[in-house]
C-alpha cells in the first residue's frame, strides 16, 4: 500500500487529481499486489504544488518533478523497481498540463523499515500485512482462513 508524493511547480498538471489516481493504480498493477479494497483504499498519491520559485538546480532551472514512492520493505524487487521508475515516469511525462521531459523527472524509491508501516492504527511487520491482505482475499471469496479452519 504505497503512498506516492510528486513535488512540481503550480500548475505544471491540469488535473492533479486524475494524476494521483493514475500513479497509485500504476503502483499496484507493477506490485502486483490483488485488487482488493485494502489496497484500492490504502495506496494513494500527494500532488504537492509548488511555488516555481522553491525548485531549482544549480543553474536555476525549476522545471523538475519528483516523485518519492514509499512501500513496505521488500515490496519491489529489482524488475519492479526498473518498471516502476519506468511507468511512472511515463505517466507523469505524459499527464495533462506542462510536465517536463522524461530526463527532469525524478523517481526515489524508500522503504519503509519492518513494522514500520502505520494502517489502520497499529504499526503492521511485513508479515502482518500479508496476512491481513491473505484474510481479505479470503473472506472476499467466501473462503475460510487458517486461523478459522
Amino acid at each position: 500500500m504505497p503512498m506516492i508524493d510528486v513535488y512540481a511547480g503550480t500548475g505544471v498538471f491540469d488535473d492533479t487529481k486524475e494524476l494521483a489516481r493514475r500513479l497509485a493504480a500504476t503502483v499496484m498493477a507493477v506490485e502486483e499486489v490483488p485488487d482488493i479494497p485494502m489496497f484500492r483504499e490504502n495506496t494513494a498519491a500527494f500532488v504537492h504544488e509548488l511555488a516555481s520559485d522553491a525548485i531549482s538546480n544549480v543553474e536555476g532551472s525549476s522545471n523538475y518533478v519528483r516523485v518519492q514512492v514509499l512501500t513496505n520493505a521488500g515490496a519491489l524487487n529489482r524488475d519492479k523497481q526498473i518498471a516502476l521508475v519506468a511507468r511512472l515516469t511515463e505517466v507523469i511525462a505524459n499527464a495533462p498540463g506542462a510536465p517536463p521531459p522524461p530526463e527532469r523527472i525524478w523517481v526515489l524509491l524508500t522503504e519503509a523499515v519492518d513494522g514500520g508501516w502505520g494502517l489502520w492504527g497499529h504499526a503492521h511487520t511485513n508479515t502482518e500485512l500479508v496476512e491481513a491482505a491473505r484474510a481479505q482475499v479470503a473472506q472476499l471469496l467466501g473462503t475460510p482462513t487458517a486461523a478459522e479452519a
